[in-house]
């Protein structure tokens, strides 16, 4: 069975998107997701798929859940009608990371084993959010906390939380 993780940025009032892009830009955020994310599988749905500015992510299995399937091959990514049927399409990975967005955090937060959340230390107008977290059932096993600078406009933590077993 493959590792199941989150790996979401996300504001102090969980904004995670407007207009079907990022409320803001974080280039350590991006890089720290590249970090985690490549070599392993990326599931995500249609939408943030489609916003991807570049096509499927780069030496990553990207598998894009959809109740619209394609007709033919896709070129770099696998579809998927349920989480199921994704998992399924994973299951020689070793780790498996779920990126997007809203429903599919919402539906697989009962099955992930950790969460990366970057935490972006603001307040956005947002039209999309994160579920909301209980996080007794988490352990939070690092933490990274980062001030904005040059590059960067907000502060931000890279959080890594484990379930309770």
């Amino acid at each position: 069975m493959s590792e199941i993780s989150i790996v979401a940025a996300v504001a102090d009032n969980y904004a995670i998107g407007k207009g079907n892009k990022l409320p803001w830009h974080l280039p350590a955020d991006l890089k720290h997701f590249r970090e985690l994310t490549t070599g392993h599988a990326v599931v995500m749905g249609k939408r943030t798929f489609e916003s991807l500015p570049n096509g499927p992510l780069p030496n990553r299995k990207n598998v894009v859940l959809t109740s619209v399937m394609s007709e033919g091959v896709n070129e770099g990514y696998f579809e998927a009608d349920s989480l199921e049927d994704a998992f399924y399409l994973c299951e020689k990975e070793e780790k498996v990371f779920i990126v997007g967005g809203a429903a599919v955090y919402r539906q697989s937060l009962e099955l992930a084993d950790s969460l990366y959340i970057t935490w972006v230390h603001h307040d956005f107008s947002a039209d999309i959010y994160f579920p909301e977290v209980d996080f007794s059932y988490w352990d939070e096993v690092s933490r990274q906390d980062l001030p904005a600078d040059e590059k960067n406009p907000y502060p931000y933590s890279f959080v890594h939380y484990k379930r309770k077993k």
